[in-house]
């Protein structure tokens, strides 16, 4: 599993720690030893004992993020997409209190690391598959991000105000786009994080934003963070090649883009108390929004 955006012995959250003592005793694991290995969206933990990882939903209203991953988990089992497994013999999304859980198999890294060629062949691979819509939900970006607008924590009005706005703005816009790409059962986060060299081949991970939507939206990551995060333009003309289609030859892309950049830049807003860490970043990320500046390069959330 991915061991990223930690920074080495940076301390849990007592509040994170103790969500996951309750959780882990509900399913009688042992949480002590347990290594914290990301904590933006979710907080992520490797436990000592067992090879388990667990993941923390980190605000109440995702709580319905759980469910998701759950259900996308089995689908994806069910249509032999390679992606993670739930911790088998264990009734899922894990509650305890107010906090939730899903706890999955660790996959150790001893594969080959994937490129964006391997997430293209992926995402081409679960999007032929039929929609499911009566197992996943309809692609709603704006509703998530106006979720964590609402759960924004230590916020400056003037900020939240202006994101509010740049979300009645993105909506408009999106809703007069006409997508090439038939619908189909997308990721909706497909970034190179989101897979795992595994020791049979790249892995999905990250599975709890899977819906019905446009597939050009799991093709905008890679493209994004080739332009704002300095990533490699390889990295974009791979994953086009592999999955057939360039996301960034459409017209409607810009908008994607904008709707990408409010997403990764939110994401950070309920935990601005717990990991004050993220605060420089996220007051650079809005100054360039503000200003328009398509051209100056963020750095990942620490």
């Amino acid at each position: 599993m991915k061991t990223y955006q930690v920074h080495q012995g940076q301390c849990v959250p007592p509040e994170l720690e103790l969500a996951l003592t309750e959780i882990c005793e509900t399913v009688g694991l042992n949480p002590r030893g347990a290594r914290l290995i990301r904590f933006i969206n979710n907080g992520v933990f490797l436990l000592r004992d067992e090879p388990v990882i667990v993941r923390l939903v980190l605000s109440p209203s995702f709580a319905h993020r759980a469910r998701t991953a759950v259900e996308a988990a089995h689908w994806l089992a069910m249509h032999g997409v390679p992606a993670v497994r739930l911790l088998p013999g264990v009734e899922q999304p894990v509650r305890s209190g107010s906090h939730c859980a899903t706890l999955w198999q660790f996959v150790p890294e001893e594969g080959r690391v994937p490129g964006s060629a391997d997430l293209g062949n992926l995402l081409r691979q679960m999007h032929s598959q039929p929609l499911a819509e009566e197992t996943f939900k309809p692609w709603k970006p704006m509703a998530d991000i106006r979720r964590r607008l609402s759960d924004a924590v230590d916020i400056d009005p003037e900020d939240h105000r202006f994101l509010q706005e740049r979300c009645d703005y993105l909506e408009e816009q999106l809703a007069e786009l006409e997508f090439p790409l038939p619908r189909a059962v997308i990721h909706a986060d497909a970034h190179l994080g989101n897979v795992i060299g595994g020791p049979d081949g790249p892995l999905l991970c990250d599975l709890d934003s899977l819906c019905i939507g446009q597939p050009e939206w799991d093709l905008t990551p890679i493209a994004v963070g080739s332009l704002r995060m300095g990533h490699p333009a390889e990295w974009h003309r791979e994953l086009a090649e592999a999955y057939g289609f360039d996301i960034t030859s459409w017209e409607g892309f810009p908008v994607l883009r904008e709707l990408r950049e409010l997403k990764i830049t939110t994401g950070v807003l309920p935990i601005l108390r717990t990991n004050p860490s993220v605060r420089e970043q996220l007051s650079w990320r809005l100054r360039t929004i503000r200003e328009g500046d398509l051209d100056t390069q963020w750095a990942p959330y620490s």
